[in-house]
């Protein structure tokens, strides 16, 4: 229990009635009066501040949200004075996640339920624990405040960002394509598996004709074929330490964890089966799986999955790979290639592609997609300018000895990859090179 502000200004006053009556402005026994009036009133404030019982609260809020969105988080609160209460709020969030509408003053009516709303965007994924929330109570003539802590513990699980998910399960698999941003012509007719017979029409090619049903039905008749299913697509994601490059509020490798279950998603929707590996720091792998409940599982396996500031070892990646996925898939790896790593990965390029249909996809920094800021004024800047354009040309010329060996590789921004897996994903498809 601390004093309040009030009561520092009443002791202040009284202070002032002992000077009065040093220089003989005030009676004598005005400071005398003054100061056990205000002993009486703060003893009995005090004592009524300890019999306060503190107001009941609950929280609401999911057990499982997403990093990187902005959540609202609801406290619910229940006077338990005969009176209204004033008092100050503030939830025991975890972490340094940015918040908005905290700490709160309010004035809790007797007997009734306030509901107090904030905001909270969580910065990383994993488990995290609310400890509970603080209270700054105010005694009934605002002498005294004290501090209360209210138990609320509650296990929040943050997951990668499924929330475009929850969008894309509203609409076909085809629309879903184009909401994520891929952009594919359809050649109607075009695929590897067989699905339907139908009557010839213009523009149909001959490897198309059924000529033993033509001859049956004494007219043209053409095989319609839809994309294969039951194909693989293994999801390689580096977490070594250059996935901690952060663009935004998110480090490289939450963004490619989102940008992964965006086309696992639309992969499970398309009949294939969905595995992922992480390698270069931590290690996890987990095997294809088909139905969008691998969906789940995926964010359960990979939830508290982190980049860490360990070296990639592409040539292990790529032995951990091909002891565990035995059949041809289409490989995507995500990572962000950089010259000094050129020869490791172009070696483990190699060994996969000897089983596997290998993309490489490189993350590039947002800052390579703005030209600088100011002009060149000295040195410093030189170095600056000269050291950035160095860069960008040893990336590139990393990707051109990639696509040398026959890779596809994909330069993009965080932004920009989840929609440059799934076109490429569907472009594979339909190019059956599977």
């Amino acid at each position: 229990m601390r004093a309040a502000p009030a009561l520092v200004a009443a002791l202040v006053a009284c202070a002032l009635c002992g000077l009065l009556t040093a220089v003989g402005v005030a009676p004598p026994a005005l400071p005398l009066v003054a100061a056990g009036l205000l002993v009486l009133l703060a003893l009995s404030d005090a004592f009524a501040l300890r019999r306060m019982p503190s107001p009941q609260i609950e929280r609401e809020l999911p057990p499982v949200v997403p990093v990187g969105v902005e959540r609202a988080v609801v406290l619910r609160l229940r006077g338990a004075t005969a009176q209204t209460q004033t008092l100050d709020v503030h939830d025991r969030h975890p972490g340094d996640w940015p918040v908005f509408g905290l700490p709160r003053r309010v004035a809790l009516p007797a007997g009734r339920e306030l509901e107090l709303t904030y905001r909270l965007t969580p910065t990383e994924r994993g488990a995290f624990g609310f400890d509970g929330c603080d209270l700054r109570l105010y005694s009934p003539l605002r002498l005294w405040r004290q501090q209360r802590r209210v138990a609320l513990p509650q296990l929040v699980r943050v997951y990668p960002n499924f929330a475009p998910l929850a969008k894309l399960a509203l609409v076909g698999a085809e629309r879903a394509s184009r909401v994520v941003g891929a952009h594919l012509k359809r050649r109607r007719g075009e695929g590897t598996e067989f699905q339907q017979l139908r009557e010839y029409r213009n523009g149909d090619a001959l490897r198309q004709i059924d000529w033993k049903a033509s001859q049956r039905a004494r007219k043209l008749i053409s095989r319609d074929y839809q994309i294969e299913r039951n194909q693989q697509v293994l999801l390689l994601v580096d977490t070594g330490r250059r996935m901690l490059a952060r663009d935004g509020n998110l480090v490289h490798f939450d963004h490619c964890l989102n940008a992964a279950l965006m086309v696992a998603y639309i992969a499970l929707r398309q009949g294939d089966a969905v595995g992922l590996l992480a390698a270069g720091g931590e290690t996890r792998y987990f095997a294809p799986g088909r139905g969008l409940g691998t969906i789940d599982a995926l964010l359960n396996s990979t939830f508290d999955l982190h980049a860490t500031l360990q070296a990639t070892d592409y040539l292990d990646a790529a032995k951990q790979l091909a002891l565990r996925q035995q059949r041809r898939s289409l490989v995507l790896f995500i990572t962000n290639v950089r010259d000094e790593d050129i020869e490791d990965l172009l070696a483990a390029v190699r060994q996969l592609q000897k089983r596997h249909l290998v993309c490489v996809a490189s993350l590039r920094e947002q800052v390579l997609e703005r030209p600088p800021e100011r002009p060149v004024a000295d040195l410093d800047d030189a170095i600056a300018v000269g050291a950035l354009a160095q860069y960008i040309e040893q990336r590139t010329r990393a990707h051109e000895a990639l696509r040398a060996q026959g890779t596809d590789v994909l330069d993009v921004t965080c932004a920009e990859l989840p929609a440059a897996l799934v076109q490429h994903y569907l472009a594979v498809k339909r190019a059956a090179r599977l």
